[in-house]
């Protein structure tokens, strides 16, 4: 396992094909983010690769992050852990304003259970 920090919060490795994602309370992610963030996920990852995103924290996106973000073809699955409603309606937010581009995505209460469902994802 490796932590790297980056200007947004941090990517934890989990393994080649597998990172866990913690934004920073209060972060607007922009573009100039989205690409240092896909930047990271292309160079310490092998592909394909999964995304465990947690939403421990409450932060926002730019209208321009929120469309580039989930445009990553290397991404097989992402399991997007909320605590909050809030953290629902804006992942939904997300999808929805992506035309449902990324279809691999699965909402979670529970951290471990979305591991469970992107390292079966991996495995098939």
């Amino acid at each position: 396992m490796k932590i790297c920090n980056l200007s947004f919060g941090i990517i934890v490795v989990l393994n080649k094909n597998l990172a866990e994602v913690i934004v920073d309370e209060g972060i607007l992610f922009d573009e100039v983010m989205v690409d240092e963030y896909h930047d990271f996920l292309l160079t310490n990852l092998t592909v394909p690769f999964s995304l465990l995103i947690n939403k421990k924290h409450s932060y926002s996106y730019t209208f321009g992050a929120q469309k580039k973000i989930v445009h990553l073809d290397e991404i097989k699955s992402m399991a997007v852990v909320v605590h909050t409603s809030g953290g629902v309606m804006s992942t939904e937010t997300l999808i929805n304003v992506n035309g449902n581009v990324f279809r691999n995505i699965k909402l979670f209460q529970e951290r471990d259970q979305a591991l469970v469902w992107l390292e079966e994802d991996l495995s098939s």
